[in-house]
């Protein structure tokens, strides 16, 4: 366990976790991983306190959050400066280590990924919360971490008392299929699914072009979403290698996940009716297209009477994490009246 302690902010802690779900994951992924917390100045461990649990992007981690910019702030200093300004209570945010050799999570349990919602609320969440107790909790997160908060709160219900989705991946149709081309390509340059999924690999020491991390990001998704351990490169295509056309029984796996379907299916909008706050917004300009989602999430919702706030920005889906300044202190409100 490390500490770096600093008496007028949040202080870092970190913890190392070694976990049975992930044990015997597909991809060979350690099992050993870190958690990192971020405790608030004057943290009493006898008292309990709310909790957020913050769910990384594509393409991060947990101490992703903590990256120094020389232009912005990282988690500590933005919640810090939160708190100071009285926007925010004393929390504990709680960062879990979900990157993959693929390159990125949904934070789902996966037969092509691996068990990661065990390894995160059956595992994980009592170990944090063993040491240090949680009066309330909440679920966020940013893109694949935004779908993870909000798949997360509907299939736990009773879990949360808030979920958070910024610029979270919804309505499908429209995130990923305008990329399909980019997997094709990338593929039959590798020479085959198996071939493209060894190539990923060796991504850590050099810069892959956007087709390439466009290719990245569906490949992974397939992995999450339409594994196959006895398919080429273990994962079903949701697309004709050949001729692009779409594979129905596999696009429909994938739309199995789409939170705009799952919504639709009572059990998951009832978890999602018992939160006290359910926030989500987009930027108007998203690259991914998925303002478009987040819109029909908010239509949906409305006609099944659940409430929730949707706001959209002006910006698109990159460098937008000065939108925790507008939800954090929600989610203060909410938590400590629990």
């Amino acid at each position: 366990m490390l500490w770096t302690v600093s008496p007028q902010a949040y202080s870092v802690v970190t913890y190392a976790f070694s976990s049975r779900a992930l044990a015997t994951n597909p991809l060979g992924d350690p099992a050993e991983r870190l958690v990192t917390l971020l405790l608030p100045p004057g943290y009493d461990q006898r008292r309990a306190y709310p909790h957020v649990w913050m769910l990384p992007a594509f393409g991060a981690s947990g101490r992703s959050f903590l990256n120094f910019s020389p232009s912005g702030e990282d988690l500590v200093e933005r919640v810090t400066r939160l708190q100071r300004a009285g926007q925010i209570g004393s929390m504990v945010f709680v960062l879990p280590d979900t990157f993959t050799a693929l390159g990125g999570n949904q934070h789902i349990d996966s037969e092509g990924v691996g068990a990661y919602a065990t390894y995160i609320w059956d595992e994980l969440l009592p170990f944090v919360e063993e040491r240090h107790p949680a009066s309330a909790r909440a679920v966020a997160g940013r893109s694949s971490g935004g779908y993870g908060a909000l798949v997360s709160a509907m299939r736990r219900p009773g879990l949360f008392a808030a979920a958070v989705c910024h610029s979270g991946d919804m309505g499908f149709e429209l995130c990923f299929l305008p990329d399909m081309g980019h997997l094709l390509r990338e593929v039959a340059r590798a020479g085959g699914v198996a071939a493209f999924r060894e190539a990923l690999v060796g991504w850590r020491t050099r810069r892959p072009s956007a087709s390439l991390r466009a290719a990245q990001n569906l490949f992974a998704m397939a992995a999450t979403y339409s594994p196959n351990p006895a398919a080429d490169g273990g994962v079903d295509l949701p697309v004709d290698l050949y001729t692009g056309e779409i594979r129905q029984d596999v696009w429909d796996r994938w739309l199995g996940h789409d939170p705009l379907r799952m919504v639709c299916r009572r059990e998951e909008a009832e978890a999602l009716r018992g939160l006290r706050l359910l926030f989500f917004d987009c930027g108007e300009w998203d690259e991914f297209n998925l303002l478009y989602g987040a819109r029909q999430l908010a239509r949906k919702l409305d006609r099944l009477g659940i409430p929730h706030l949707f706001e959209t920005f002006d910006d698109g889906h990159m460098d937008t994490s000065y939108r925790w300044d507008r939800s954090l202190p929600l989610v203060w409100e909410v938590l400590r009246e629990v």
